[in-house]
């Protein structure tokens, strides 16, 4: 052991009882809405993740359903939590599950760590949780804590200090609420111990064990290296729209299946920024308008868009270097059916022309 946290034990149980939240997968600890709970909550808050847990459940109650899902389906329920390939994997390990396991998941940690898109805290979290196992579930949240308690300046970031951390909660796990144990070092973390800005020492159940808060040095860890630079990329966006169509048709374009935001539709775009003036000559038949510029910030890249409204008399006739791959919409079946990245939500209020028609009646009246 690389610190004893033993003491900690009992006064983390004591505070979950009285503080935990509630929330639906903790009061139902099946396994499957444990699994689907924490895939949502990887890089979400809680109370964002709510709404899209209930949801996700309401259409895909079961790991069979989820297993036959299609896949628009799929990504429009995931509409807004982004990271996409996370419920991709999932459908892979429902299909897996259905395959070896008679649709249930496996009481096993390896077994769940086996499955695609699930990694050692989530193996961990399911099968404390929902199995009842003590396996450790070491997310960045107790990494935090526990390296605040030992005033630890080891680098959370390596594999190597992981793993330590993971063999020194196993070590000291109640066998009798495993589960409670590990959320009450995930609850601490998103609720008191805090990443950005003073955690809430005062409000601390261990404050009086913890070694970074008696010399003062609880901003400075936990350590991480510097973050790389994201690289900037300059891309120009265009909101297509055939003019006559009422109720609005919008062009999209699907991405490659492989590499960012991988088989996704999107508004057509491309490199680099365009002046009215070079927009125009894209499409000299058409009504251009710029609209404001947006900005999306992915992990390791960052998108600064410049956005156009192309009001079009036909689709049908695309510049080349976009027309490949994109296909025509409807508005309600954009709304129903197909999944747009948050990316391009700086264009997506821009979609109907609702508030010009209503205007141009008004003013016939």
């Amino acid at each position: 052991m690389t610190y004893d946290y033993s003491e900690i034990v009992p006064f983390l149980l004591h505070w979950y009882e009285r503080n935990a939240r509630i929330l639906r997968w903790r009061e139902e600890p099946k396994p499957y809405y444990v699994w689907v709970s924490e895939i949502m909550l990887q890089q979400t808050r809680v109370e964002a993740v709510k709404g899209y847990f209930d949801r996700f459940l309401e259409s895909l109650p079961d790991i069979k359903a989820l297993a036959e899902a299609e896949e628009e389906k799929l990504l429009k329920l995931w509409e807004g939590l982004g990271y996409y390939n996370r419920v991709r994997n999932m459908q892979k390990a429902a299909k897996i599950v259905m395959e070896q396991y008679g649709g249930e998941l496996p009481a096993d940690y390896e077994a769940l760590k086996a499955l695609p898109g699930i990694g050692s805290y989530t193996a961990g979290a399911i099968a404390s949780i929902a199995f009842g196992l003590p396996e450790p579930s070491v997310d960045g949240n107790v990494l935090r804590v526990l390296k605040r308690i030992a005033a630890s300046y080891d680098d959370i970031t390596k594999e190597k200090i992981k793993k330590e951390l993971e063999a020194d909660v196993r070590s000291i796990m109640p066998t009798d609420r495993p589960g409670d144990f590990n959320q009450s070092l995930m609850e601490l973390g998103a609720t008191v111990c805090l990443p950005n800005g003073k955690p809430l020492c005062e409000q601390c159940p261990v404050m009086h064990l913890c070694k970074a808060f008696h010399q003062g040095v609880e901003l400075q860890i936990p350590v991480k290296p510097p973050k790389k630079e994201r690289r900037i990329e300059e891309r120009t966006v265009f909101l297509i729209k055939e003019e006559c169509k009422h109720p609005v048709e919008i062009v999209l374009h699907k991405r490659p299946d492989t590499g960012l935001l991988s088989g996704m539709w999107e508004l057509p775009n491309v490199e680099n920024h365009l002046d009215v003036k070079r927009v125009q000559r894209m499409f000299p038949d058409a009504k251009v308008k710029r609209l404001p510029d947006g900005k999306h910030i992915f992990s390791h890249v960052e998108w600064r868009l410049w956005c156009y409204e192309i009001k079009t008399k036909a689709t049908g006739s695309l510049p080349e270097q976009i027309e490949q791959g994109t296909q025509v919409f409807s508005l309600q079946e954009i709304k129903e059916q197909i999944s747009l990245p948050s990316a391009f939500d700086c264009c997506k209020k821009y979609m109907s022309d609702e508030g010009e028609v209503q205007k141009k009646s008004r003013k016939k009246q």
